[in-house]
């Protein structure tokens, strides 16, 4: 099983990479092959041309690698900050620029916010967007907040906070896996319409 994890904040003290190592660790240590996908070492530029735009062969090499592993990935994590009640826009431009990549495969959201409210409308926007880009979000999802209250700086939970998550984690894990399974049996079972 293959699963990618994309984090998204550009800004120079982030805290929610906390979060994408967290989240990175906990399914390396459940024994599945997980990578990290962060927006910003990734470097796309604002959308101009989707992927599938580019003549076959010619796309930009960041977005030729990009799409390989979208292809080659069984399921994704979405970590989210909020930004003004909305979504991280490094994020979600990274995202617009691919489509059918994303298609049958399930996807789940960890938010995070510096305080209370832990990102959940980002969490509500991203949950709209990701079922559009033809994903399966998967129910349980993991809200932290405050994050700097929640995991340190190595990603290592803290606190009352901290345990809560550490407790979360297994359920939010073994949904997606149950659905990344499920996805994997239909595919195999039966071409996507389309």
């Amino acid at each position: 099983m293959t699963i990618l994890v994309f984090y998204g904040s550009y800004r120079s003290d982030r805290l929610g990479i906390r979060l994408a190592d967290f989240v990175t660790q906990g399914f390396r240590a459940r024994g599945e092959d997980v990578e990290l996908i962060d927006a910003r070492a990734v470097g796309l530029p604002m959308l101009d041309r989707m992927y599938k735009e580019y003549p076959k062969g010619q796309a930009p090499e960041r977005l030729e690698t990009l799409a390989g592993k979208l292809r080659d990935a069984d399921g994704f994590v979405f970590i989210t900050g909020e930004y003004n009640w909305g979504m991280q826009p490094g994020l979600k431009n990274l995202t617009d620029h691919f489509l059918e990549e994303w298609f049958w495969r399930p996807a789940a959201i960890a938010s995070y916010s510096a305080g209370r409210l832990s990102g959940a409308h980002a969490a509500t926007a991203w949950h709209g967007t990701l079922c559009e880009m033809g994903m399966v979000v998967v129910s349980s999802t993991l809200a932290i907040g405050p994050i700097a209250q929640t995991l340190s700086e190595n990603a290592e939970p803290i606190g009352e906070a901290g345990k809560a998550l550490a407790l979360a984690f297994p359920r939010f894990a073994d949904d997606l896996k149950w659905w990344i399974e499920a996805a994997k049996a239909q595919r195999a079972k039966r071409a996507p319409p389309y």
